[in-house]
């Protein structure tokens, strides 16, 4: 059975400062603030990226005063992960399979 990576989120985590961003979160949340600190890029360019991730579902918001604080959504990275993971186990089932030529 052949299986579908979600190609939509590929393209997402593609961007080389969303992944940045993502690699961050992993480790811990974050505020804005936190973030442009850590990876050097402009407020609003980085308020941009984060509005992709949220919106992809990929990061949940969590305000606290005048700041939002940025949580990965772990179960998101875990999914595409399995997809891949199946992708490979696939491959390796029909290793031998050939199509012959015309």
């Amino acid at each position: 059975m052949l299986t579908s990576v979600d190609t939509d989120l590929i393209r997402i985590l593609a961007d080389p400062l969303r992944l940045r961003i993502v690699t961050l979160l992993a480790e811990e949340t974050l505020c804005t603030t936190h973030l442009v600190e850590e990876t050097g890029a402009r407020q609003t360019n980085l308020s941009n990226h984060l509005r992709v991730l949220r919106e992809a579902g990929v990061v949940d918001t969590e305000p606290c005063g005048r700041y939002t604080y940025y949580k990965l959504r772990p179960d998101v990275i875990a999914r595409l992960a399995g997809q891949f993971a199946d992708l490979a186990e696939t491959a390796r089932a029909t290793a031998g399979n050939k199509r012959a030529c015309p």
